[in-house]
């Protein structure tokens, strides 16, 4: 037996102090593997791989202590434990290998090569990996990344320790399926009077970030197969959450006054679901006119609709008065109304939130209560405290006004490097998109940024129907100081400048920018 399996490794006086001596000067704790261990991890391998045949039978747990040099103990262990998984059978005629699937065990002869087959993803993953743009987050320039380091990290500080003093150990078990009940009032508190948003708390639903909140609206009412609506140019979290609820996705164009759906679509393509960001659209910036936002909500109730209202940033408006949310429009609009704090405060936060229409609460608690774990309680009731206090009220304050300097600074490098392109948003966010030639591949230019240390996304990236798609740059501005920006830009015109200078070389070989195509009904 020993020449199938080898021989164990004693630890020796000799290798006990060289391996105390290691362990000591590495801090790690450094332990010979036990022969017991050893034994059954010799004798599973060999019989995986064959060389003790299903149907052998092994010596006796005398005969192998013997062989091995091992007290009869350690086999008897040894043996018990692989007849306990399954490796071995033991009756009154000994210890013999069981049969196992593995060819190798049955004692088949080897294959040359194992073809390993392709994996079979669902369709949904494919489509998630040809639209994604990989970039770094923490590089300058990245869209959706808020100032981190001008956060009040002391407030949040106390608001948790607060949190920890008043709550624990109650706050350490599941939470109501909605969340915490502090939070819904605060956040509806805060809805109503900043954002004209016509609720309570016992309309606002808590999640995990608002791509959770998307996801739930998918799940609570449509079914597989159902239209949704998306802008086109557009959030691919939207198109992310479409995708894996087996929606058949309709991009609707966006011009100057946001969504742009034609009447016919209507009647030729009735939506389910509506994904709109109408305070500042996403990526161009464009606001929804008020008579486009009450055609939608008429349309809507007319066909039996759901709008999503994404207000992802529309917290942060730069000029005059903020922008009054669509849900408020008209008395219990056909809206769910989709927020989060990943931009206010910071993302690693994971709160976001959704707010059902007063009409439909009573029949989702149901539903509710089955798809959703109530978590993060300390982290919730530290946020109530945040809003109720007035501190996140205070630090929205002194975003805007750092965000409208940043802008500035941007804005200026952009005319100073890109004056003839045309700049696209601007009142509202953290970020602004700038047109390019259509001679530049823009996913191109963005993966030359990241070399150096920049990450605008590729504004083709964001189109929903790659034949009408817009090409430049999406150029975040929340995380990059306003003296870094102007040095940045720079970078940007550097790198359209060489590959202004390569084209002569590539006219006869150019190829159109590859554009990932959704699964979509068809364009309007």
């Amino acid at each position: 037996m020993i020449e199938i399996i080898g021989p164990l490794v004693r630890a020796d006086a000799a290798a006990t102090a060289a391996t105390a001596t290691t362990a000591a000067a590495s801090n790690v704790a450094a332990r010979p593997v036990p022969l017991q261990k050893q034994l059954i991890e010799r004798l599973q391998q060999a019989i995986l791989a064959g060389r003790l045949p299903a149907g052998s039978l092994l010596p006796s747990s005398r005969l192998l202590a013997t062989e091995m040099g091992v007290s009869r103990n350690t086999v008897v262990i040894a043996y018990e434990h692989l007849a306990a998984v399954g490796y071995v059978i033991a009756d009154r005629k000994g210890t013999r290998v069981s049969p196992l699937s593995s060819p190798a065990a049955r004692g088949e002869p080897a294959v040359a090569s194992i073809v390993v087959p392709e994996v079979a993803y669902a369709a949904r993953v494919g489509q998630f990996a040809a639209s994604h743009q990989g970039a770094d987050n923490a590089h300058a320039l990245t869209p959706g990344t808020p100032a981190l380091d001008r956060f009040p990290l002391a407030a949040w500080r106390r608001a948790l320790e607060r949190a920890m003093e008043r709550a624990l150990p109650q706050a350490l078990g599941y939470g109501a399926p909605a969340g915490e009940a502090a939070l819904r009032d605060a956040i509806a508190a805060h809805l109503r009077m900043a954002r004209g948003v016509r609720c309570d708390g016992s309309q606002v639903v808590i999640t995990e970030g608002a791509q959770e909140a998307l996801n739930l609206c998918v799940r609570l009412f449509t079914n597989p197969g159902d239209i949704a609506w998306v802008e086109d140019p557009g959030y691919r979290g939207a198109k992310a959450a479409f995708n894996a609820g087996d929606l058949r996705t309709l991009p609707v164009p966006v011009d100057a006054e946001g969504m742009a759906a034609p009447d016919h679509a209507w009647r030729t393509h009735a939506p389910k679901l509506i994904y709109t960001s109408p305070a500042h659209q996403y990526p161009t910036g464009a606001v929804l006119s008020v008579a486009r936002r009450l055609a939608l909500i008429a349309h809507a109730r007319r066909c039996g609709a759901w709008l999503i209202e994404d207000d992802y940033d529309g917290e942060v408006r730069h000029t005059g008065e903020p922008i009054a949310s669509m849900q408020g429009l008209v008395d219990d609009a056909p809206v769910l109304y989709v927020g989060s704090f990943s931009k206010t405060m910071f993302p690693a936060l994971r709160i976001g939130f959704v707010v059902l229409p007063r009409s439909i609460v009573a029949q989702t608690a149901a539903a509710l209560r089955e798809m959703l774990r109530g978590g993060h309680r300390l982290e919730q009731l530290a946020l109530a405290h945040f809003i109720e206090s007035g501190e996140f009220g205070r630090h929205l304050g002194r975003m805007r006004r750092l965000y409208r300097e940043r802008q500035q600074a941007l804005r200026d490098a952009l005319a100073r490097h890109f004056a003839t392109e045309p700049i696209l948003g601007g009142d509202c966010g953290m970020h602004l998109a700038v047109r390019l030639p259509a001679s530049i591949d823009d996913r191109e230019l963005a993966a030359r940024a990241q070399t150096r240390g920049l990450s605008p996304r590729a504004l083709s990236g964001f189109a929903m129907d790659a034949s009408n798609a817009l090409n430049g740059l999406v150029i975040g501005y929340g995380n990059t100081a306003a003296e870094r920006l102007g040095p940045a830009v720079e970078v940007l015109a550097e790198l359209v400048r060489e590959m202004e200078g390569e084209q002569p070389t590539q006219k006869s070989t150019a190829k159109p920018v590859r554009r990932a195509s959704p699964p979509t009904t068809s364009s309007v």
